[in-house]
């Protein structure tokens, strides 16, 4: 485990600011490194809203886990959440998945392509744990995933699971993203669900437009932002649970300080969860 860990660090680059790791640094986590602090001061210089847009996106995370596990999901594969240490102490994705009854086995694999995520799930979270794996990949590569050992054996494909998209974003062509969403449609077990996160730009006014988009060309370059009209052409044929596709504060709010409550647009991302047939 340990030798993992070793080698996903030697393939680290400190100099390029991350999406996982921003998130981190807005939400006062410490998978982080200064390029990723200084990228969210930018953002907070454009727009004061990247530390509470960071807060929403994991919310939203957090309580789509929730609902899915308290529907009797007990297995749950996560690709590209960063594993985000600014949950609490026992309050991390994995936790939340095994805090009912009935899902207090639940088994969740990570699938990260981040070598500091990688390292530190691998040295502080699998050591501890056997219903947690974390395994390199990300969504674009969605056929390697499939037949990734991990992923093929930890979990049971003769019973319902749960799909949780976070890096959406890193799939910037729309027949790219269709491939993915066909080919979680014809391998997950009748009953599973798929539950997406993608970044718009949507809800910015239009005079902080080229700002946030200079500034996002700069630290996240390739960093896909969609419509919501692009989004319902994507999800064209899927079951949606309501409230359907919604900017992520609104998706089954709990009222325990939902972070941009109040301007949901702020967040910057939609969400969205189906279940797929």
């Amino acid at each position: 485990m340990r030798q993992r860990a070793i080698r996903n660090l030697a393939n680290l680059d400190t100099s390029h600011a991350r999406i996982t790791r921003i998130l981190d640094a807005a939400t006062g986590g410490k998978n982080n490194f200064r390029a990723d602090r200084e990228a969210v001061n930018r953002y907070d210089m454009a727009a004061e809203i990247t530390t509470a847009a960071a807060q929403a996106i994991l919310g939203y995370l957090t309580r789509v886990v929730r609902h899915l596990a308290l529907e009797g999901v007990d297995q749950f594969l996560i690709v590209g959440s960063g594993v985000p240490s600014g949950l609490p102490p026992g309050r991390r994705l994995h936790d939340i998945a095994r805090d009912t009854p009935r899902t207090a086995s639940a088994r969740v694999v990570y699938i990260e392509n981040d070598p500091m995520v990688l390292a530190n799930a691998q040295a502080t979270i699998e050591p501890i744990t056997d219903l947690v794996r974390v395994v390199e990949g990300d969504i674009p590569q969605i056929d390697e995933i499939l037949d990734d050992r991990v992923v093929r054996t930890f979990v049971d494909w003769n019973r319902p699971m749960a799909w949780v998209v976070v890096s959406g974003h890193n799939v910037s062509d729309d027949e790219q993203a269709r491939h993915v969403i066909k080919r979680l449609r014809e391998n997950a077990p009748k009953g599973s669900f798929l539950a997406l996160l993608q970044t718009t730009f949507d809800g910015i006014p239009r005079e902080l437009l080229p700002a946030i988009n200079d500034l996002l060309a700069m630290t996240l370059p390739g960093h896909a932002v969609r419509t919501r009209e692009e989004m319902e052409s994507l999800l064209e044929g899927l079951e949606l649970l309501e409230p359907g596709l919604v900017w992520v504060p609104e998706w089954r709010p709990d009222g325990d300080g939902d972070a941009c409550a109040d301007q949901p647009g702020s967040s910057g991302n939609y969400g969205a969860v189906a279940r797929l047939p």
